[in-house]
């Protein structure tokens, strides 16, 4: 061997200083590192680097796998002996080949996976198996630093939603998304909330991550016993580990019926292959009010969860339990305001509509008592008397029309989100107001398909969000103007246009009109564009709103298909 040469195994021709120059540039290249596996790869080609002309890999093991996973080979046969791995990293005396190094790589509070390097030539001694050690101590370090960061970005885009004043529900998900980023559980989570009134846990937001799907137990009610009302009084995080059909408490000497409870997915539906639970964590959300819910997390091996994952939802139970608490004091007020600004629409649409009523039943009546009159003096014209009678069934199925637009609105009061039909909203709120804006000329277009998809929503707010639009427009045209009523879809979005072209307002009014309880009508009060405001914003829509004087007013809503289908 010539001098300066390398032989195989041994570090570059700087030895130690020539190790740590290169350990130096690497920290400084990725100490803002984001993603560990990226991380993973740049440590093991400054191994290949460093001990010339080798070959290696990235191995991971998940708890309950039987041997380790390969998430990056650098390899020319992409061998590998994966069970070696796995004793490797679950602390069990292995054999390593004289030209094979490892380094064990630990993430999560727990063994997580290896740098593997090896040359068929070689035969590593202690010093360089020291070396390629280090290489991994320092990516251990900055994949911790990585983990951190996104420990205080996921916190951060939790307390943006919060200033945002989100709604509860697309908070849940908010917290649900982030903290599957943080523990990477691969079974579900799922947020219940606490029913002190009924005695129940009610699932509000799921998330399935084995299928990649939202969950289809949101809705369900599971009564919670009053000793584990006790248990979760506590402001704790529990950890359960599946032992064959029996959990097992691995965080204290709590009862395990509440991860029983919590296994609420032991039967699913027909047709749907279900991987069983393994693992559950429980944290319980804590208010001065007492309970307010609870968190779940699943994962679908036994021992997937450690110390590091209570640590880590700890630190966000009392800002997860805060923010959903005002969220839903927020939507609680929402729903009063809004159910006072239906009530006050009834009263509204009663007014609206009595010119109407009073056309039609105006006409019944002559009609009526010329009828009776001919028959009392003996001059009853079938003829004629059949012209009277089908102009009296079309005065009368105006009022029913109308007045069964306003029952159905004054009905349609559950809460209950269901795939509402905009067409058909669209025709609920025409029943109402169709035969006014014929009597006073005005050109009425609608263009809305039944073929669009629907929304995932309140039919009652959907229709709440028509009638708003419609009276506002019925007070600002007159004999001549024209209504507009489009909807069309594109690219997942569903988009409504309601637009007339009435008086208009000015920008000044215009600018006011995004302030509750401003309002230009003698008799107005203020909330309905609010309303229609925050209905859009329920359904994660947009709502923009601009008129002239003279030119009219137009409204366009976009709303994601489906919207509101976070099950």
């Amino acid at each position: 061997m010539r001098d300066g040469e390398r032989r195989p195994g041994e570090p570059g021709a700087a030895g130690s200083t020539d190790l740590a120059d290169h350990l130096w540039k690497f920290r400084i290249q990725y100490r803002e590192g984001r993603d560990p596996e990226k991380i993973l790869r740049a440590a093991l080609k400054l191994g290949v680097e460093l001990f010339g002309g080798v070959e290696g890999c990235v191995a991971t093991i998940h708890p309950g796998a039987v041997e380790a996973r390969i998430i990056h080979d650098a390899s020319v046969d992409g061998w590998w002996d994966r069970m070696l791995f796995a004793g490797f990293l679950r602390g069990e005396k292995v054999s390593v080949p004289h030209e094979m190094m490892l380094a064990r790589i630990r993430r999560h509070g727990r063994m997580w996976g290896a740098l593997a390097l090896r040359s068929p030539n070689a035969n590593f001694h202690w010093d360089a198996r020291q070396a390629f050690s280090t290489i991994g101590n320092l990516a251990n370090e900055l994949i911790d630093q990585a983990d951190l960061q996104r420990i205080r970005e996921v916190r951060a885009r939790v307390d943006r939603k919060v200033m945002e004043q989100s709604h509860p529900k697309h908070l849940s998900y908010e917290l649900l998304h982030g903290i599957r980023s943080l523990t990477a559980y691969d079974h579900s989570a799922a947020l219940l909330i606490h029913d002190a009134d009924l005695g129940v846990l009610e699932v509000v937001a799921e998330q399935i991550a084995w299928r990649k799907a939202k969950g289809e137990n949101v809705g369900r009610k599971f009564p919670l016993k009053k000793t584990l009302h006790e248990v979760l009084a506590q402001p704790v995080v529990r950890g359960f580990d599946r032992n064959g059909d029996v959990w097992t408490n691995w965080t204290g000497g709590d009862p395990t019926d509440l991860a029983d409870l919590l296994d609420y997915d032991q039967s699913p539906k027909p047709g749907v292959s279900a991987p069983p639970e393994g693992a559950i964590l429980c944290a319980s959300l804590i208010t001065r009010s007492g309970l307010l819910g609870v968190l779940k997390i699943a994962s679908m091996h036994p021992g997937s969860f450690c110390a590091y994952e209570v640590d880590l939802i700890s630190q966000f139970l009392p800002q997860a339990a805060v923010a959903l608490q005002n969220a839903r004091r927020a939507e609680t007020l929402e729903r009063r305001m809004i159910d006072a600004e239906r009530k006050h629409a009834m009263a509204d649409l009663a007014r609206g509509v009595s010119h109407d009523v009073n056309n039609a039943l105006g006409a019944v009546l002559p009609l009526v008592q010329q009828l009776l009159d001919e028959v009392e003096h003996g001059a009853f014209d079938p003829q004629e008397a059949v012209v009277d009678l089908r102009q009296v069934e079309r005065s009368i199925q105006v009022c029913r029309r109308i007045f069964g637009g306003m029952l159905n609105f004054a009905r349609g009061s559950a809460r209950n989100p269901s795939d509402v039909a905009l067409a058909h909203a669209v025709d609920s709120a025409l029943l109402i107001f169709r035969e006014g804006f014929e009597r006073r000329g005005v050109i009425l277009e609608v263009d809305v398909a039944p073929t669009l998809p629907s929304l995932f929503a309140v039919q009652a707010d959907v229709e709440q969000l028509l009638l708003n639009l419609l009276s506002n427009a019925r007070d600002a045209i007159g004999p001549g103007d024209r209504l507009t009523i489009r909807a069309e879809a594109s690219a997942g979005w569903l988009e409504l246009l309601v637009a007339d072209t009435g008086c208009g307002i000015s920008a000044e009014d215009l600018a006011k009109l995004q302030e509750p309880f401003f309002t230009t009508k003698p008799n107005g009060h203020g909330l309905g564009l609010a309303i229609c405001r925050s209905i859009t914003a329920q359904l994660r829509g947009q709502f923009d709103i601009r008129s002239a004087p003279g030119a009219g007013t137009r409204v366009r809503m976009r709303f994601p298909a489906g919207a509101g289908e976070d099950r």
